[in-house]
């Protein structure tokens, strides 16, 4: 009766990941409601929707982009940094300017990184945590990571049934009853995952629901427009370039920086 303790195992990964999605559900609802009329009246800046897309390395790649397209700051397709214009024009483009060091170049991974984690980025967190349009750092109760817990959840029960399926121990149940016990846990683990799918998706690691319902809000300018390229490139990522240059100095690796 081995495969009983396997079974009681599958049921344990998959009650507990799904009472903590459900749990982290309900709570970020909540948030949601509390949150809700404020979020109504804000709009958000360039560096926070970058911030709620994709955290502090996208903050740091906007700006990046930003200068470059105003020709303040050279980014090769080699990957190296120049500066044009060493007056920032507000804390985010002096925190790149700093990142790239007194001799006016550097390589742009390390640049990336620095800006970053800059004090500039920490304030613009702190700033949308207390908003409620963050999850804050390290908190580990977000949707997005509950539900990553639930698939782990699912794999796990999946492996389990199938271990017990191969075990070579006889037993005096039926291996089709076997298999069939297995799946109980496992279609509470996917029909979860269903569920989250139609009501809490999209999952974000950085913004709250509120966060993500502004997102969703954003419009772009015209064709062409300089912000609403800047907008692209703060949702989407350097995938969002269009120049091929521009994006190669970013996925540029035949040298990649070491501390």
């Amino acid at each position: 009766m081995f495969w009983v303790l396997l079974l009681l195992l599958a049921w344990a990964f998959a009650g507990t990941a799904c009472a903590r999605l459900c749990l982290t559900a309900v709570r970020a609802a909540a948030v949601e409601t509390r949150d809700a009329p404020a979020g109504r009246e804000r709009d958000l800046t360039l560096y926070e929707a970058a911030f709620l897309s994709g955290g502090p390395a996208r903050v740091a790649d906007v700006t990046l982009v930003s200068m470059a397209r105003q020709r303040r700051l050279l980014l090769a397709h080699t990957g190296w940094a120049t500066v044009v214009d060493p007056r920032g024009r507000d804390e985010m483009e002096e925190s790149v300017i700093g990142a790239i060091g007194p001799e006016g170049q550097s390589r742009i991974a390390p640049v990336r990184a620095r800006a970053a984690g800059a004090e500039a980025v920490r304030r613009l967190a702190d700033g949308l945590v207390r908003a409620g349009l963050a999850v804050p750092e390290g908190a580990g109760t977000g949707v997005g990571s509950a539900v990553r817990q639930v698939r782990v959840a699912a794999l796990a029960v999946a492996a389990l049934g199938v271990t017990a399926l191969l075990l070579p121990v006889p037993t005096d149940t039926p291996r089709l009853l076997v298999g069939l016990w297995f799946a109980l846990p496992l279609t509470l683990s996917l029909s979860c995952l269903a569920i989250a799918r139609f009501e809490v998706h999209p999952y974000s690691r950085w913004a709250s629901p509120a966060g993500q319902r502004l997102l969703g809000a954003l419009t772009g300018g015209p064709a062409g427009d300089e912000r609403s390229f800047l907008t692209s490139v703060a949702v989407r990522g350097i995938r969002a370039i269009g120049e091929p240059e521009l994006r190669a100095a970013f996925t540029h690796r035949d040298q990649p920086w070491r501390e």
